[in-house]
């Protein structure tokens, strides 16, 4: 089942396109990352998504209702968090939860339990009775993520949910939200740090210039995308001829090379190494370290991203 369906969806704002015929699923329970730099269609995509804009063209369901024809029934179906500061500056944590709660019509007694939850989940209890102009912003942003679940949905939206956030508290809220779609909420999530993506994430989407660039999971991507790996190689002793000794190696592009500290980016790591190896061993080069790294997600999305915006695309 999908709780998000989006065909050919098109929003142009005069010449500029925001948002390029892109078609989008979402599975239910499931953890949607939705990648790409500043000005890709993020933003966009995500106020057309929860029905805060409408398509210029193209058609949206979010858990099988049409958003264009009936978004008051989607909006009671969803959780929000935007990226920018939302907060009630004279309230007190404990009484932005229970307002939040009312704005649902949540009975008081429910309310009052699940604000309760939700302060010791996000450990917000030194701060309970402080204003929220008084907090830092990681405080701020807690509250902010907090607080969107005092009431039930079936499609959370987080953007860019942990800016701000302390180590400690952004990997608790990985985990909190880890848990959740583990109970079916199914969460559609931003974010420039690719760590996150590739630790919360079922399946991730890289946008760019308004298309969707691939979709799939970290493990499919790094597969797909990231053949080439990096081998990093650590000389005992400075060699200053050893980038004429590897030139012979077929697909070994070497980046750095200090004498001492080479690194080589190869699509056939394993073949190119064990020839290194018996290179250096032929030639008695004596070695600290070598190693060959996988490629990471961030590395694939800097590089599909640097493709798109090359001046020949």
């Amino acid at each position: 089942m999908l709780s998000i369906s989006a065909r050919s969806l098109f929003k142009s704002y005069g010449s500029l396109v925001a948002v390029n015929g892109i078609d989008l699923d979402v599975k239910s329970g499931h953890v949607f990352g939705f990648l790409g730099p500043n000005g890709a269609g993020k933003s966009t995509t995500m106020k057309l998504l929860t029905t805060l804009i409408p398509p210029t063209s193209g058609t949206i369901e979010i858990l099988g209702i049409n958003t264009i024809k009936q978004p008051l029934e989607v909006r009671k179906k969803i959780g929000v968090v935007i990226q920018q500061p939302s907060y009630e500056p004279n309230l007190s944590v404990e009484k932005s939860l229970e307002k939040y709660g009312m704005m649902w019509n949540i009975e008081k007694k429910t309310r009052q339990e699940k604000a309760e939850e939700l302060i010791d989940i996000f450990d917000l209890q030194e701060i309970r009775k402080r204003k929220n102009e008084d907090l830092s912003i990681g405080q701020r942003r807690r509250v902010q993520v907090a607080r969107e679940f005092m009431h039930k949905m079936d499609l959370l939206f987080l953007d860019e949910p942990t800016v701000g956030l302390d180590p400690s508290a952004r990997r608790s809220l990985l985990d909190f939200l880890k848990n959740k779609a583990k109970t079916g909420l199914t969460i559609f999530y931003t974010t420039h740090v690719l760590t996150e993506a590739e630790y919360l994430c079922d399946d991730i989407a890289v946008i760019n210039k308004g298309k969707i660039l691939a979709v799939d999971t970290p493990d499919q991507l790094k597969n797909t995308f990231g053949q080439e790996k990096t081998i990093k190689i650590h000389l005992l002793y400075r060699h200053d001829k050893i980038t004429e000794l590897l030139s012979g190696i077929a697909d070994c592009k070497i980046d750095f090379n200090t004498g001492t500290d080479i690194i080589i980016q190869s699509s056939k790591s394993e073949l190119v190494l064990s020839q290194v190896l018996q290179i250096l061993i032929e030639n008695n080069i004596a070695i600290d370290d070598l190693s060959a790294m996988p490629t990471t997600l961030e590395e694939i999305f800097l590089k599909m991203v640097k493709d798109t915006n090359a001046p020949n695309n």
